[in-house]
């Protein structure tokens, strides 16, 4: 099967059509979610604290959401108007940039906490137009990133590189913009669940985290019940209960967002409705 990026450039392989899968397909929808939750642990973020985070290639506003449930504000960069479109539709908190990742990040210094990116690096390794020389657009976007990030703050890539070649060319010039980090490789042995990282820290050099799935009698990929659980030692209401649609509410009303006001229907189950 070829790979998307092999296929067209990601503003027009990622139309409407494509864009839809990311909101009907369940398997699609846990996927991003899992690598989401994995790549928000690898961050290593304060606990209790909220972060400003940047999703690169944000998509349909999977991640995102994760982000939000996790109680972070973000912001999303994407170059496919319509999976920006999918995510405008599914009324995410975050805010949603249209932008070619290989142009940069567009931000002043060191207003991020972190930043996360799930399934996009590998298309800045593939060269759209003859314009395009992967080298200088992974320079140039890893120089701007490491800019826009505070100097405590972590970068995790999950992607999927074609080969060796490319995940030394894309670790090479994360470092040449004074990155420090590297692979992390969860679940190495393993055709389906095996993921790839890239953690790269804007603090020095620190020892990456462990993957996960090294011991040969591990399987499976098991993200969610350590998020439940560091959510309810934190208190965090249910997500789509009533007390989290209100402050749902309350947050895009700070954001200056429309919002419905609340009833006594608000959260309230309604039978016979699917």
């Amino acid at each position: 099967m070829s790979r998307p990026e092999h296929l067209a450039p990601p503003e027009i392989f990622y139309n409407e059509e494509e864009a839809k899968k990311y909101t009907q397909n369940s398997r699609i929808i846990d996927i991003q979610v899992q690598m989401s939750e994995r790549a928000i642990e690898l961050l290593v973020l304060p606990e209790d604290t909220p972060c400003h985070l940047l999703d690169i290639g944000c998509g349909s506003g999977l991640s995102g959401s994760v982000l939000e449930e996790q109680g972070h504000y973000w912001c999303g960069l994407d170059i496919s108007n319509s999976m920006l479109d999918v995510a405008r539709d599914r009324e995410v908190e975050g805010d949603l940039i249209m932008s070619d990742m290989g142009q940069g990040c567009p931000f002043r210094a060191g207003i991020f906490d972190g930043a996360i990116s799930i399934s996009a690096l590998q298309w800045l390794c593939n060269a759209d137009k003859t314009s395009h020389n992967p080298v200088q657009r992974l320079h140039k976007f890893f120089t701007m990133l490491y800019a826009c990030l505070s100097r405590s703050a972590r970068a995790v890539f999950q992607f999927y590189p074609e080969n060796s070649e490319q995940m030394e060319l894309v670790t090479t010039q994360a470092m040449k913009a004074g990155f420090y980090g590297g692979m992390v490789i969860d679940y190495p042995n393993s055709a389906k669940a095996k993921k790839i990282f890239l953690v790269l820290m804007t603090g020095g050099n620190m020892p990456l985290p462990s993957a996960l799935g090294t011991d040969e009698n591990s399987q499976g990929v098991s993200y969610t019940a350590a998020r439940e659980k560091a959510k309810k030692m934190r208190g965090k209401p249910l997500k789509k209960g009533r007390a989290w649609i209100i402050e749902k509410k309350e947050r895009r009303q700070k954001q200056g967002k429309e919002s419905r006001p609340n009833t006594k229907y608000t959260g309230r189950k309604r039978s016979g409705r699917f």
